[in-house]
């Protein structure tokens, strides 16, 4: 940690071509699978899973929201949501990865020229990975190291440091969002191998620990005209970008609570025995116990139920890319995302409630659950989407028009 990130130079084969949704289903339950082997003894050590992502690279799941147009499957919202879902339950850090990677490729959708999209859309279906540096400064930061652009002929010079950078130690391809000296948002993308870009592996949150966050310090880049997203001021009105992002974090709330929820069915039926004053011979027929995992069970149903209806709002939105398409899919997706946020809490913690004191062992490294709980959540507080939901319902107050940060 506190080392200078490099991604070292590989020729990859190009990723295998998913045709259906059933597909991206599919090939994302069976990396799933692999991914958990290892998951906890990752977490434990921070191994960093470079060798897990470029097999992820090669399973073609990071070209599956491009449009049909551009070669992809333009798969929906709620099977996309699924899909990092099914990672998360396996290893949310990874879940992480293409989470990012998927809010830049909407953010290229909506702002990026054609030539950009056709050029950027092929890079993720070949299995290129992309990553993204938000800087909030101008719109209610006030970092002095945050980077400010200045106009270089056709270009830009941008210099300056944002941390943390979420999963950039696995990027291919940066996407740098940062307002101008007039709060305009500049949007631009470059290969990671950019000159003057340096990724410092500095990350040391007690969750999410093997994701790839990181600093990124630019010194001095230079970006030119054919980097900055041609429609860049599309990127300011109102989009889903913000919406396919926070509906995705929602999937990795979701299979975080999903993994908890199995650890905690595998610990309580592997116990030798229940409390003493329930009556039973074993834990697993506990009624406590047993209403308590139906409870939690019930919950992540109906938090699965909202993120597939979220996501089909998004789906309408995409379609017919109105005001009122826009607020609905972002009202819907507070929702979702409140909800996932709390039960991703609620199945951890019950992990524990339910185990017992001797499932606080070290070695058993079942914290790790509630460990990721905790550091994703903290991101984007459910409390915030309540306060969206509230104000919208009760003031009559859209949602902000923010499409990014």
């Amino acid at each position: 940690m506190g080392t200078v990130s490099q991604l070292h130079e590989r020729v990859r084969p190009p990723a295998h071509r998913i045709q259906s949704e059933e597909e991206a289903l599919d090939i994302a339950r069976s990396l799933a699978a692999s991914f958990a082997q290892q998951a906890s003894d990752r977490d434990i050590n921070r191994i960093l899973p470079y060798d897990e992502v470029e097999v992820l690279s090669q399973s073609g799941l990071l070209g599956i929201s491009v449009p049909s147009e551009h070669g992809g499957i333009d798969i929906s919202n709620c099977v996309l949501a699924e899909v990092v879902a099914i990672l998360a339950e396996a290893d949310p850090s990874i879940a992480q990865i293409v989470q990012t990677h998927f809010h830049v490729l909407e953010a290229i959708r909506i702002g990026g020229g054609d030539d950009q999209r056709a050029a950027l859309f092929d890079r993720a279906i070949i299995g290129d990975r992309f990553g993204g540096v938000f800087s909030e400064s101008g719109i209610g930061g006030a970092d002095q190291d945050a980077p400010h652009p200045i106009a270089d002929g056709p270009g830009f010079r941008l210099s300056g440091r944002i941390s943390p950078s979420a999963s950039i130690l696995f990027s291919d391809w940066i996407a740098l969002f940062v307002p101008d000296e007039r709060k305009r948002l500049l949007a631009a993308v470059v290969p990671r191998n950019t000159e003057g870009i340096q990724i410092i592996d500095d990350w040391d949150g007690f969750g999410q620990r093997t994701s790839g966050n990181g600093t990124t310090i630019l010194h001095n880049v230079y970006l030119d005209a054919d980097a900055v997203l041609q429609n860049r001021e599309k990127l300011a009105e109102p989009t889903v970008i913000d919406s396919v992002s926070q509906l995705t974090h929602a999937g990795i709330n979701l299979g975080i609570a999903r993994s908890a929820l199995a650890a905690t069915m595998s610990f309580v039926k592997a116990y030798p025995s229940p409390s003493t004053d329930s009556g039973t011979q074993k834990a697993a027929d506990d009624p406590l116990i047993v209403t308590r995992i139906g409870e939690i069970a019930v919950r992540i149903e109906a938090a699965t139920a909202i993120v597939e209806r979220a996501g089909g709002k998004i789906d309408a939105a995409q379609i017919n890319l109105t005001e009122d398409h826009v607020v609905d899919a972002a009202l819907s997706v507070a929702a979702a995302q409140a909800i996932t946020a709390d039960i991703a809490m609620d199945a951890t913690n019950t992990l524990f409630d339910l185990a017992g004191a001797t499932s606080a062992r070290i070695g058993l490294n079942l914290d790790r659950h509630w460990r990721n709980a905790r550091i994703h959540t903290l991101h984007d507080p459910a409390r915030r989407k309540y306060s969206i939901v509230g104000n919208y319902h009760l003031n009559g107050m859209k949602p902000s028009k923010k499409s990014l940060l």
